[in-house]
């Protein structure tokens, strides 16, 4: 969700193929290209305000991709690569550069016109949130991983009937070990995990325009890094204390309202059960929504408005009594525009502002986390664009040494051939 100074990229690669039309549309068989930019980040160290450290730096970013559309079958795949260099670092003789990798890999294959099937995976290594999207907001040191992995079968059975299965497979694993982040233990013993999630929906066609559905899922979640997370006494905590089975069912509706213009609205219930939890109860109710709605109102300008609540993993580790922190509770609101003001000129704005509840730990009061991304780009010729850009990140919370504050600033070109 970020255009900003990680080139790689935030977003899922479902989002990327749907906004990335060289993905979606392939001109040809094969791209190269490189991004050079210049950037000021005032707080590379995501830290609280009085011990933040801001630092000039140069970022490049080569990639290569390549796909092929052959009779009932799309496949892709596309590295990227990205080296930063950061000036204080060096002046203070510490390792001034960090280095990340993403592998994306897709496919799409239809059986016949019934029975369809989409593969994506994204491996990646690397140091920022956005990168790992792994359930910290801070920039974490080492060649962190994360890969996501989905497979889906769609099978129309009739005209107005049809069903959706999928499977995904999360894998997240910190290098840092020991007691090195905010809450006291590692990021590793906290974030570590394989997290299963497969689902199935049912689709009912009332109209050209109209679907409605039902679905159930089932998320498993196992904390795998064998650390302890929060030392006793009374009770020494780790890792395993926080696997969890996800229970979730929803209804909903897909509209199209008209050809620019569609919307889908999914709310249902979601039971998790901590069942690893030495003490205490372990299971919870809470709710879940996914709201979006999207409106094309120029060619190549479109606006997104959405609003999701659901739960996901935290980096923060409490005890209050017998009750430990065991995940979160989201509501997140976005919108973004993509302005196309004329051939060669795009701009665009993300904002978003994600308000989080603590599941457990005694921690009373909500995280709320403000981002804002600015981006200004022209295509100067065919093979070479330039663009500027900012990005901002306010996380206020009230859990000690959390919160912070953060401005990054870009400008620079990209060739692709």
């Amino acid at each position: 969700m970020s255009a900003g100074l990680v080139a790689v990229g935030a977003a899922g690669l479902q989002s990327a193929l749907a906004d990335d039309s060289t993905l979606a549309a392939p001109s040809k068989a094969w791209t190269v290209s490189a991004t050079l930019r210049g950037f000021y980040d005032d707080n590379y160290t995501t830290t609280t305000d009085s011990s933040k450290k801001g630092s000039f730096g140069i970022e490049l970013s080569p990639s290569i991709s390549t796909s092929a559309s052959l009779q009932q079958t799309d496949i892709g795949f596309r590295y990227t690569y990205g080296l930063y260099w950061y000036q204080e670092r060096q002046i203070l003789r510490q390792d001034a550069i960090d280095q990340s990798h993403q592998m994306d890999f897709w496919l799409d294959h239809a059986f016949d016109e019934r029975w369809k099937a989409t593969i994506t995976d994204t491996f990646a290594v690397g140091q920022e949130p956005e990168l790992l999207s792994g359930g910290t907001p801070y920039r974490v040191e080492g060649d962190n991983v994360a890969n996501h992995f989905n497979i889906a079968l769609n099978t129309q059975w009739t005209r107005q009937f049809s069903t959706s299965l999928h499977y995904e497979n999360d894998f997240y694993d910190y290098q840092a070990t020991g007691f090195n982040n905010p809450s006291g233990a590692s990021y590793a013993g906290l974030l570590n995990r394989f997290d299963q999630n497969a689902g199935l929906d049912l689709q009912w066609h009332l109209q050209m325009e109209t679907m409605a559905f039902i679905g159930y899922s089932l998320d498993w979640i196992d904390y795998n890094a064998n650390e302890e997370i929060v030392a006793g006494p009374p009770i020494t905590y780790y890792s395993r204390d926080r696997d969890s089975l996800t229970h979730q069912v929803h209804v909903g509706l897909q509209h199209q309202f008209t050809a620019n213009l569609g919307g889908t609205v999914s709310v249902g219930g979601q039971y998790t059960d901590s069942y690893n939890i030495p003490v205490g109860s372990s299971g919870s109710w809470s709710p879940y929504a996914n709201v979006s709605l999207n409106y094309t109102y120029l060619p190549g300008s479109y606006a997104q408005l959405g609003f999701t609540h659901t739960i996901n993993a935290t980096d923060v580790a409490q005890v209050s009594g017998s009750s430990l922190s065991l995940y979160q509770q989201s509501s997140t609101l976005y919108g973004n525009i993509n302005h196309r003001f004329t051939e060669k000129l795009t701009g665009s704005v993300l904002a978003q502002v994600v308000y989080s509840d603590y599941e457990g730990g005694g921690i009373t009061d909500p995280d709320v986390d403000y981002s804002l991304g600015l981006n200004l780009a022209y295509q100067i010729n065919r093979n070479l664009s330039a663009d500027i850009g900012y990005n901002y990140d306010d996380l206020q919370s009230d859990v000690a040494g959390r919160g912070y504050e953060r401005n990054r600033y870009y400008i620079g070109m990209t060739a692709s051939y």
